[in-house]
C-alpha cells in the first residue's frame, strides 16, 4: 500500500504544474534522512511479510461466486486491535497488521511485530499467516471468504460483483469495470483518472489467449462493446487498443486488483541495503515464474502465467511521446519501461560491482542528478534517485504542497510509493527507529499459508547465504529484463532457461577479470549461462550449485536444533519440488483445475459455473479440508 494523505486531490491539469515543486521538495527530503541516517547501524535483521486477500462471497447453495466489495467494513473490524492498542486501550499488542488496498474487494495483512533474525522467529512465519486468515474470516459475514488467489478470475465480465453497477465511472471509464470497485480513498480514484488523463488515453492491457482446442483462430473477444459510446476513450478498442488473440483490459484494477507476497527487510546500514538491492533484482525474475499463480484474466485462460505486464500496462502513464510513438515535443524524455517494471540500475559501491553490469541506456533527470552529488550522494545512488524522478507526480492534495522538509517524506514517498519496481530500496522514516529497508516484490500470493510461508522463508535464508557466503549473482540489467519476459511464458519453470551466473564465488569488482578454468582456457570470471529453474534452484553438475543446497551449507555452518532444521527443510523441500517439476506451480495446477472441470469446453473460457468450483476448492484447500497431491505432495496446508 502506497503513500495515502487526506486532503483535496488535484485534477491532473492542476497538479501537473506542481510536478517540479515536489519532484525538488521530495529530493531535499531524501537529502534530509541521508544525511541524519546515512551512517545509522542497526543490530540486526529484521523483517516482515506482506500477504494481500481478496474478498469473495461464496454462494454454495447456488453455486455462484461474487466479489465482496466490503473490504472496509471489514477492516474496521479487523484493525480495532491495533487501534486499541496505540489509543493506550490494551497492552497487548495486535497480532495482525490490516491495511486496504487498491480494490475494494482487497485487504493486507501483515505480522503485528516484526521478524527478528532468528530461527526460532522463522517458525513463527506460517502460523502467522494461518491466524491471519482466521482472523479475515471471523470478521467477515458467513458466506464470505478470504482467497490468496493472485486475481479474481472473472472481474470485468457481467454479474461478478455483490452489488452490480454499470461500468460508466468516471474514473477508470472502463467498459468492463465500474468505479465501485475502487478504493474509495480520494488517493485511488485520483490516481486511476490521473494516469488516464496524463496518458492521453485509457490504459491498454493485452495479454495472449491460450489456444485450445476449440478457440477461435484468430479469438476477436466477442464480449468487448466496441460500438459503445458512453465516454470518449471507447473508441479506443475498436481502433487497435484490443488486439487479436488477446484478452484485453482497459482499466487500472485489473492490475492494482492482483494479490502479491512481499517480504521487507531491515539492513544493518545502508550499506547492506544497497547490497542486497542488487543481489535480489536477478532473483526477482526468478521468483515471479516460481511463484505464477495467475493464469486467468477476465474470464478466460491466458497463454502467461503471471501478473507482472498485466499490472505494468495497468498504471502506465507515459504519453506518446514518452513511449517513442511521435518524437519529443512536450515531455523530456523517452521511457523505456511503465512504472512498474523491473529495477533499470545498480546500486550497491560494494566491491562485486562493475559497471558494465549497468548496460541500459540509463534515463536521468540530470538537474536532480547534480544537486545528489552536490550533496554527498554518490554516483550510483544519486542515478537511481534522479532516474525515479523522471516521473510525475500523479497524485497532489492541495492541502499538502508546503512541507516542513526536515520532517517529512511526504513528497519523497509521493514518487518513490509511484515507482512500482521489482526491488525497493527505502530510505528510514524521518524521526523514526526504522533502519534503511529493501522490499522483495515480484513474488505472487500462493494459495495456501504453507506455501507462502514457505517462499518468504526461502527469500529470507537466501539473504542470509548471500551476506554470509559473499555470494556474487550480478549479471547484465538487460538480461534480468530477459528474464523477466521469459518468467511470463505459460509452464516457463519446466520449459524455459533463465540467464544467471556461473560463477557466484568471484573476486571482487577490482581483481583480475579472467581466470584458466579446468580445461586450461581462459574464461570469463564475469559469465553468465541460460540454466533451467531446477538448475538454478536446485544445483547443475559441475556448475552452480543451486539456491537450496546452499541454504543447507549455511544451516550446516550455524547452531541449529534439529527439530528446527527438520521444519525448515519441508518449506524449502517444497521450492525444490516445485523447481524440479515434481509439484506443479500455482498457475499450472489453477490451469489444470479449469481444463479439466467437466463444463470446459476446450474453448479457454472460464465459466461462473467453474470458478466457482475453483474458488471453492482453493478456499478448501487453504482450509485444511482438501488435499492437493499435484500441488503440494505430502505436505499439509
Amino acid at each position: 500500500m502506497g503513500l495515502l494523505s487526506l486532503g483535496t486531490p488535484l485534477h491532473w491539469n492542476d497538479a501537473k504544474q506542481y510536478a517540479d515543486h515536489v519532484r525538488s521538495h521530495g529530493i531535499d527530503q531524501f537529502l534530509s534522512v541521508y544525511r541524519k541516517q546515512r551512517s545509522r547501524q542497526k543490530q540486526c535483521l529484521l523483517w516482515g511479510d506482506e500477504v494481500e486477500y481478496v474478498v469473495v462471497k461464496l454462494d454454495k447453495e447456488n453455486r455462484q461466486t461474487k466479489l465482496s466489495l466490503r473490504a472496509f467494513d471489514i477492516l474496521a473490524t479487523l484493525q480495532k486491535s491495533e487501534q486499541d492498542y496505540l489509543d493506550g486501550k490494551t497492552t497487548q499488542p495486535p497480532e495482525a497488521l490490516w491495511r486496504p488496498e487498491y480494490g475494494r474487494f482487497m485487504i493486507e495483512g501483515t505480522p503485528g511485530q516484526p521478524y527478528g533474525a532468528t530461527f526460532r522467529d522463522l517458525m513463527m512465519v506460517e502460523s502467522s499467516m494461518k491466524k491471519r486468515r482466521q482472523l479475515a474470516c471471523a470478521a467477515m459475514l458467513p458466506n464470505e471468504i478470504p482467497v490468496t488467489l493472485v486475481n479474481y478470475p472473472r472481474l470485468g465480465c457481467p454479474n461478478e460483483l455483490e452489488i452490480d453497477a454499470e461500468p460508466h465511472g468516471k474514473a477508470c471509464q472502463s467498459m468492463f469495470v465500474p468505479d465501485e470497485v475502487i478504493n474509495p480513498h480520494a488517493r485511488f480514484p485520483t490516481l486511476t483518472a490521473n494516469i488516464r488523463r496524463r496518458r492521453g488515453a485509457k490504459v491498454e492491457i493485452n495479454m495472449p489467449i491460450f489456444h485450445d482446442k476449440n478457440t477461435p483462430q484468430p479469438f476477436i473477444d466477442p464480449t468487448i462493446p466496441y460500438d459503445r459510446e458512453v465516454f470518449d476513450h471507447d473508441k479506443e478498442a475498436k481502433n487497435g487498443a484490443a488486439k487479436p488473440d488477446h484478452i484485453y483490459m482497459d482499466a487500472m484494477a485489473f492490475g492494482m486488483g492482483c494479490c502479491c507476497l512481499q517480504i521487507t527487510f531491515q539492513a544493518c546500514n545502508i550499506d547492506e541495503a544497497r547490497h542486497l538491492y542488487d543481489h535480489l533484482a536477478p532473483v526477482a525474475p526468478i521468483m515471479l515464474a516460481l511463484t505464477g499463480a495467475s493464469p486467468i484474466y477476465r474470464g478466460y485462460l491466458a497463454d502467461v502465467d503471471a501478473r507482472w505486464n498485466v499490472i505494468a500496462a495497468a498504471v502506465d502513464d507515459r504519453t506518446a511521446e514518452e513511449r517513442g510513438l511521435k518524437p519529443l515535443k512536450n515531455d523530456r524524455f523517452v521511457i523505456n519501461k511503465s512504472r512498474y517494471d523491473s529495477i533499470d540500475t545498480y546500486i550497491s559501491n560494494n566491491d562485486l560491482f562493475k559497471n558494465k553490469y549497468n548496460d541500459l541506456d540509463l534515463v536521468y533527470d540530470k538537474d536532480i542528478y547534480e544537486k545528489l552529488r552536490n550533496n554527498d550522494v554518490d554516483d550510483l545512488l544519486a542515478k537511481h534517485m534522479a532516474h525515479l524522478f523522471i516521473r510525475d507526480p500523479l497524485v497532489i492534495f492541495k492541502e499538502l504542497l508546503d512541507q516542513d522538509d526536515e520532517n517529512s517524506m511526504d513528497h519523497f514517498e509521493n514518487l518513490q510509493s509511484t515507482n512500482w519496481q521489482t526491488v525497493r530500496f527505502k530510505p528510514p522514516p524521518p524521526n523514526s527507529d526504522i533502519g534503511w529497508r529493501v522490499e522483495f516484490r515480484s513474488m505472487e500470493v500462493q494459495l495456501t499459508d504453507f506455501e507462502n510461508a514457505a517462499f518468504s522463508i526461502f527469500i529470507v535464508l537466501l539473504t542470509r547465504v548471500i551476506l554470509s557466503f559473499g555470494l556474487n549473482l550480478y549479471i547484465p540489467i538487460t538480461k534480468v529484463d530477459e528474464n523477466m519476459a521469459t518468467a511470463h511464458k505459460r509452464g516457463s519453470v519446466l520449459n524455459d532457461k533463465f540467464y544467471f551466473r556461473k560463477n557466484v564465488f568471484t573476486s571482487d569488482g577490482n581483481r583480475q577479470p579472467h581466470a584458466a578454468n579446468g580445461n586450461g582456457h581462459i574464461a570469463d570470471e564475469d559469465e553468465f549461462e541460460l540454466m533451467t529453474m531446477n538448475e538454478i534452484i536446485n544445483g547443475k553438475d559441475h556448475g552452480f550449485p543451486g539456491f537450496i543446497p546452499l541454504i543447507h551449507s549455511y544451516l550446516n555452518s550455524t547452531n541449529i536444533d534439529i527439530e528446527t532444521r527438520c521444519e525448515l527443510t519441508r518449506y524449502l523441500s517444497l521450492i525444490s519440488k516445485r523447481a524440479s517439476g515434481e509439484l506443479m506451480t500455482g498457475a499450472t495446477y489453477l490451469r489444470h483445475l479449469v481444463t479439466s472441470h467437466p463444463q470446459y469446453k476446450q474453448d479457454s473460457v472460464v465459466s461462473p459455473e467453474i470458478t466457482f468450483d475453483l474458488v471453492n476448492t482453493v478456499d478448501r484447500i487453504a482450509k485444511g479440508e482438501l488435499k492437493a497431491p499435484e500441488l503440494l505432495g505430502d505436505f499439509d496446508a
